[in-house]
Formats: structure tokens, C-alpha cells, sequence
């Protein structure tokens, strides 16, 4: 195994990669300090400070409160009001032990427990009146015991007050100076952070461009040199051939790629005829494949609806039939008659289609159709296909009667209603209408679905032709064309008009009359 120059781009990059890692350790390291000695100030805001501004705080509320006690205890009227009283002095006083014993507990300046014993002292003397007053008051004399509470006592205790109101300034005053301390030492940790990422953001800016200038521009530089051979330019210079790292190894690499493609481009002439020669063979083998492919999505899209018609009724008996009467089994048996009458059909008009490809004129049952039966029927079929969808049929007048075969106009009206139902996605309202016009019948089928953009309308009836924004929906592209091709052997028309987002309206004429045969120009493959 060679060993790495440091002339190579991949050492290079490594010293580079390990000296960005060690300055973002370093950033790591020098800010995890910085952290500590925040971490520690914060410590002692909330490790001593918070601790001692809630125990003064609740030593002031409880020693008022005592106070509010001893003045209900001289007005206790009889002795279960002052044993109430009792007991809540008693809490009281327990409370305020608590709390001394909490401020004891924390670590305090020395003339913070200067000023906290000369507290203490006055109320052991506070609580020394109390007491005395409470004998005074339980051998009945409450007026000398109220005398007491509101010189002696309440003296002593404007004291002790006194005492906790200057306890309090000065904790308050001492937190206000660690607070301080806090802010400044987050404000210098900042400046100082700030500074060592400014100075390892230009660090790194310098790694880049020195990355820049010596490995990124000369691999641009072979990059269009590559682009222009693949161009067929081979009368370049190619630099950085002498340089002794990856780069010049590409370089090389890039001279023997130019002298293999001139010696390419000489035998691409040679190859270009026999090339000729297997296209043609190729567009021969391609045409095949095509027309077996489209008689596979043919008889797919031909037989799908029979089939599923078939499978719906047979289930629907095999569910039901413990429920059903003879007739409805009746019924449900000649509609998969039907069905399968019409795949037996719709076989033949695959033969049919097939042999007018070849350029053969196809047979039509011709029939009297009553188009207003037959529509009645299709949108039936569509009904119990589709339940969800909302098909409704208006018919004007009684006399839609028309020539023609009724197999595959049948065929023709049930595709364009499938259609509708299948891109009408939210199962919107469906319209079949007919009525007579210009000697013949005019059926119309109107959707509230997602219309056919109008770059495709024109092509619409084309053989594997879809609209560019049903990619999401199965089709084959098959039914269109089929539609068109019963339409024209039975001399109809049909006409399209859609509204991207609003729906499509499709209006199919029918002559009374079928007109004679038409010989389909219809281009035949060799």
C-alpha cells in the first residue's frame, strides 16, 4: 500500500478536517468553563439566596400573624375559643422554629447573624410577655393583660419587626449583589464565547478558501475539460498534468480518455452503417411487440366490466341467496347471462377491431335500437357498479329510436359513462340526456369531475392516448379509440367540451338511418 504524500489532496484534507475538529474541541472545552463558573454563581442564587429570602419571608408572616393570635386570645369570649387560640399559637410558634431553624441552616455574612440574633432575642422576650399575659388572662385579669399586649408587648414586638425588616434589606441587598455577579459573569462568558467563534469562523473561512484555490478550482478546471471530450472536442489542453497528487493523476487520466476518444470517433463511422442496418430490424421487432401489446390491453379493457359484473352478482347470490326469492335469483342470473352475452360480444369486436387494422370492412347486427331503453340500462349498470356515483337521466321525448348495432353502442355509451364515474372522484352528479336533433338522436354525458386539460382534447380519440393529468388513475387509453371507431362505422359524431377542475361534456350524435359502410383508411403495417 502506497503511502500518502502530503502533497495529496486526501492528506491534505485530513490535516485540514483534524485541525477544524481541534479548534471545535477547543470552542467545546473553553465554553463547557465558561458554563462551570456560570453554573456555580447560579448555584449560589439559588442554593442560598432563594432559601433564605423564603425562610425570612415566612418568619414575617408567621410572627404577624402570632401577633393577630395573642390579640384574638384576649378577646376570646369563652374557654373553646381560647383553646382554639391556644392551638394556633402553638402551630405558630412552631412554624417560626422552623423557619429560624431553615436560616440557621444556610451560610450568612456575619452581619447577617449579628442582626438575626438580636432578632431572636427580642422574641424569646416577646414570646417570655405572651405567655405572662395568657396567665393574667386565665386568673381573670384580661385588663391588665390587655394593658400588657398594648404597651410591654406590642413594644417588644415593634422590636423584634424592626429587627426582621433590617434582616431582610440587608438579604435582599446581598441577592441584588449576586445577582449582579451572575450578569456579569454571563455577560463576560458571552464576549468571550463570541470572540473564540470569531476567531474559529475565520480559521475555518481560511481552510476553505485554501481548499478552494487548490482542489476545488482545478477539479472544475478537469471537470469542463471532461464536458468538452463529451462534446467531441478533443483538440483541448489539459492542465495540471505535471502536478503529483490526485489531480494530476486525473489529468493523466483525462489525456489517455482524450486519445481513446479520437480513436473512438474514427471507428463511429465504420459503426454507423451496420448500426443503420439493425434499427430497421429493430423498428420491425418493435412494431410486433406493439401489436401483441395492444391486443393484450384491448381484451383487458374489453372484458374488465363483464367480469366484474359477473363477480358482483354471483357474490351478492352467494351472500343473500338464504334471503333471496326465485325472481330476484332470476334476475340476478340474467344480468350475468348478460354480462358474459357481452363479453362473448365484446371477444368478437376484439376480432373485429383486429380485422379492421387489416384493412377489412367489419359485419354489424343491424337492429332498430330504442335508445332510451338502452341508456336506461347502462346507467343501471353503472348504478349497481358504482353506488357511490350520482347518475341521473332525463330523456325528451319517447321517439329515440336510431339504426344501428346495439351490442356496440351499448359498448360506446357504457365507456363514456364509465369514464365519467371514474374521474368524477368525489362521486359527483353524472347527467345522461337525449333528445332528437338534425335528423337523428343527440345523447350527452356531463360530469362535475376533473376535467381534460385542452392541450389534449385534440388527441383524445387517439389509440393509448390520455389525458395529462389522470397519471394517478389506471386507464389503457384503449376506450376512446374503440368509442371512435364504433362512432365512425356507425356515421356519428362526437364532440367534447371541458373545463379543467369543473368537468367534461360529452355529446355523442347518431344518424336515424346507418348510412353504408365506410372503408377505414386506416394505415396497415408490412
Amino acid at each position: 500500500m502506497l503511502k500518502p504524500r502530503l502533497t495529496s489532496i486526501r492528506m491534505q484534507l485530513a490535516l485540514i478536517f483534524f485541525c477544524i475538529l481541534g479548534l471545535v474541541m477547543l470552542l467545546g472545552l473553553f465554553s463547557i468553563s465558561l458554563l462551570h463558573n456560570l453554573n456555580r454563581l447560579s448555584a449560589a442564587v439559588a442554593d442560598e439566596w432563594l432559601p433564605t429570602t423564603r425562610a425570612i419571608g415566612d418568619l414575617n408572616n408567621y410572627t404577624s400573624d402570632f401577633r393577630a393570635m395573642e390579640g384574638a386570645y384576649l378577646l376570646a369570649s369563652t374557654d373553646e375559643e381560647l383553646e382554639n387560640v391556644t392551638a394556633d399559637m402553638k402551630q405558630l410558634t412552631e412554624l417560626v422554629d422552623d423557619a429560624a431553624h431553615r436560616f440557621e441552616a444556610l451560610p450568612h455574612e456575619p452581619a447577617d447573624f449579628t442582626v438575626y440574633r438580636t432578632w431572636k432575642r427580642e422574641w424569646e422576650k416577646y414570646l417570655e410577655l405572651v405567655i405572662s399575659q395568657r396567665a393574667l388572662v386565665l386568673t381573670g385579669q384580661k385588663t391588665r393583660a390587655i394593658a400588657a399586649y398594648m404597651n410591654s408587648s406590642g413594644a417588644t414586638y415593634v422590636s423584634e419587626s424592626h429587627m426582621l425588616d433590617v434582616l431582610t434589606d440587608q438579604t435582599v441587598n446581598n441577592a441584588q449583589a449576586a445577582k449582579a455577579r451572575l450578569s456579569g459573569g454571563y455577560s463576560s462568558s458571552l464576549s468571550l464565547i463570541w470572540l473564540t467563534i470569531s476567531v474559529v469562523a475565520a480559521i475555518v473561512a481560511a481552510a476553505l478558501l485554501y481548499i478552494r484555490r487548490l482542489i476545488s478550482l482545478p477539479l472544475r478546471q478537469l471537470t469542463d475539460c471532461m464536458h468538452r471530450l463529451a462534446r467531441n472536442d478533443t483538440g483541448i489542453e489539459i492542465p495540471g498534468t505535471l502536478w503529483q497528487n490526485e489531480i494530476g493523476e486525473m489529468a493523466r487520466a483525462a489525456v489517455v480518455f482524450r486519445s481513446n476518444a479520437i480513436d473512438l470517433m474514427r471507428s463511429r463511422a465504420i459503426l454507423a452503417n451496420e448500426a443503420s442496418m439493425l434499427s430497421e430490424r429493430l423498428l420491425q421487432e418493435q412494431k410486433l411487440v406493439a401489436n401483441q401489446r395492444n391486443f393484450v390491453s384491448m381484451a383487458s379493457h374489453e372484458f374488465r366490466t363483464p367480469l366484474t359484473i359477473i363477480d358482483g352478482h354471483a357474490r351478492r347470490l352467494l351472500k343473500f341467496s338464504p334471503y333471496l326469492d326465485a325472481t330476484e335469483v332470476a334476475g340476478r342470473a340474467g344480468k350475468i347471462r348478460s354480462a358474459v352475452s357481452r363479453m362473448v360480444h365484446a371477444i368478437n369486436n376484439l376480432l373485429t377491431s383486429s380485422r379492421v387494422l387489416e384493412g377489412i370492412t367489419p359485419d354489424f347486427a343491424k337492429s332498430e335500437i330504442d335508445l332510451r331503453q338502452l341508456l336506461a340500462e347502462v346507467a343501471q349498470l353503472h348504478r349497481d357498479l358504482a353506488p357511490i356515483a350520482q347518475i341521473t337521466e332525463h330523456y325528451a321525448g319517447h321517439d329515440l329510436k336510431v339504426v344501428g348495432d346495439q351490442t356496440l353502442l351499448f359498448y360506446v355509451f357504457s365507456n363514456l359513462l364509465a369514464n365519467a364515474v371514474k374521474y368524477s372522484l368525489d362521486g359527483g352528479g353524472i347527467q345522461v340526456e337525449a333528445k332528437k336533433a338534425l335528423g337523428g338522436v343527440s345523447v350527452s354525458i356531463i360530469d362535475r369531475g376533473i376535467g381534460i386539460p385542452e392541450e389534449d382534447r385534440d388527441r383524445l380519440f387517439e389509440r393509448f392516448r390520455r389525458g395529462s393529468n389522470v397519471a394517478s388513475i389506471v386507464g389503457t387509453g384503449m376506450g376512446l379509440f374503440l368509442v371512435k371507431m364504433v362512432l365512425d362505422s356507425h356515421g356519428a359524431k362526437i364532440d367534447v367540451s371541458s373545463k379543467v377542475g369543473e368537468g367534461s361534456r360529452f355529446t355523442v350524435w347518431l344518424p336515424d338511418h346507418l348510412p353504408a359502410m365506410p372503408q377505414p383508411e386506416i394505415a396497415v403495417a408490412n
